[in-house]
């Protein structure tokens, strides 16, 4: 380029083709492509058939250029956030660099919750809300139609609990934290009871148990769940954590936070993953086998469902998690082999690994739940991390989530829209 800014210098001075494609560093077909995409304007010349190009315009596309280049993928300029919560290292990840997976055997959901914001371990902690803030989110979810998804009830029900507080636009970390303990529970307790007596107290996997399934509950199956719920708390900067973190960046109050995360979760590559193996393992407990289940994804071209996970090369330590505690629940084990035929007749093709999602689904289809049961699982669980990253982020700049755009439309200026 250095070669062009002498011939931007001086007015009304235009390029040939071939001056062009080299400021550009292209072929000359491609600077035709940007004339027809609208990326840069051409002229010809009184009596001449060869078009010229505005060197000013060329220069302003030359650096545009260099800009995209500069923040292309692998460059390592992708957007990255400073946090404290979570680490993924190795196969392994880590709540403020400890073990999650040792936390969540060891410790209830709520102590982990707890923790995560506070640095402080409070044995037996439960979170109860407001029986004025319960009813209120519960007529509205229940205004809902009977088709309505988990976490469209959830949604509802998060923006219900905001419009009952007028004290929730309180940024301040004791406020943040109240409106953690209460709207957890009220998330539970506003979604439909699966059950005719449903729990409304005790600790936190007991209530959402009796909205998730009619069975009677067991030991090892509220371990499993309580399990699950702590080992989902957070996950790094996954797609709904960032929308939450965008929201607190803008200074939206934590109930906004949270309801931008549930937005986002409900993607079926994101929270409502389990679902869609929930419903393969049900076609392979049914058809015995796993071989035309996954020869049918195959065929269909679709990812099979609970394998694999981007930023674990083995087994996602969650999943191992909880496939262990499964092996103790005796009605799980006909889904737990449906599970392992599934990875072992896909190894044939690519030897991907169970993820959290396939553990899930083991455990709601064993259970007796709906396919959009780990979806919730999911749901109320990552509502928590998302409450710690929203206080992470109330310290820092305001709107520090801001990324510019690289406009990639035509160049001005451009004739005004015919009129219909």
């Amino acid at each position: 380029m250095r070669d062009q800014e002498p011939a931007a210098g001086r007015p009304g001075r235009r390029l040939t083709t071939k001056e062009t494609a080299e400021a550009l560093g292209v072929k000359p077909e491609t600077v035709y492509a940007y004339v027809s995409r609208g990326l840069l304007g051409s002229r010809r010349e009184p009596g001449s058939r060869a078009s010229t190009f505005d060197a000013k315009e060329v220069e302003a596309l030359a650096r545009r250029n260099r800009r995209e280049a500069a923040t292309s993928p692998g460059s390592g300029a992708d957007l990255s956030v400073r946090t404290r919560i979570t680490l993924i290292d190795d196969d392994r990840y880590y709540f403020r660099g400890v073990d999650a997976t040792e936390l969540a055997t060891r410790h209830s959901y709520e102590e982990v919750a707890e923790w995560l914001w506070t640095d402080r371990l409070t044995p037996g902690i439960t979170f109860t809300a407001p029986e004025d803030t319960v009813e209120v989110a519960r007529r509205a979810v229940n205004a809902l139609p009977e088709h309505t998804t988990p976490t469209d009830r959830l949604r509802v029900a998060a923006i219900a609990a905001a419009a009952q507080d007028p004290l929730r636009f309180d940024l301040s970390e004791k406020a943040v934290l109240g409106t953690a303990r209460v709207l957890i529970p009220t998330l539970v307790a506003a979604l439909p009871p699966a059950q005719f007596a449903a729990a409304d107290d005790g600790p936190l996997a007991h209530r959402l148990w009796t909205r998730l399934t009619g069975r009677p509950a067991d030991e090892e199956s509220l371990r499993v769940l309580d399990t699950a719920l702590a080992l989902l708390i957070d996950h790094d900067l996954a797609a709904s954590t960032l929308a939450v973190r965008v929201a607190a960046s803008a200074r939206a109050h934590a109930y906004a936070a949270v309801s931008a995360g549930l937005g986002v979760l409900e993607g079926p590559l994101h929270g409502a993953a389990s679902g869609l193996a929930h419903r393969m393992l049900l076609d392979v407990l049914d058809q015995g086998t796993a071989v035309p289940v996954i020869a049918d994804e195959l065929r269909a071209g679709r990812r099979v469902p609970g394998l694999g996970h981007r930023l674990y090369t083995g087994e996602d330590p969650r999943a191992r998690v909880l496939f262990a505690l499964l092996e103790q629940v005796p009605r799980a084990e006909p889904a737990l082999l449906a599970a392992r035929d599934v990875v072992a007749t896909t190894a044939r093709h690519a030897p991907l690994h169970a993820n959290v999602d396939l553990a899930l689904a083991v455990f709601t289809a064993s259970s007796g739940m709906p396919a959009t049961a780990g979806e919730t699982i999911f749901a109320v669980a990552r509502t928590a991390g998302w409450i710690a990253h929203a206080l992470e982020e109330y310290g820092e700049r305001p709107l520090r989530m801001r990324p510019r755009g690289q406009y990639a439309g035509p160049r001005p200026p451009q004739p005004l829209p015919d009129t219909a």
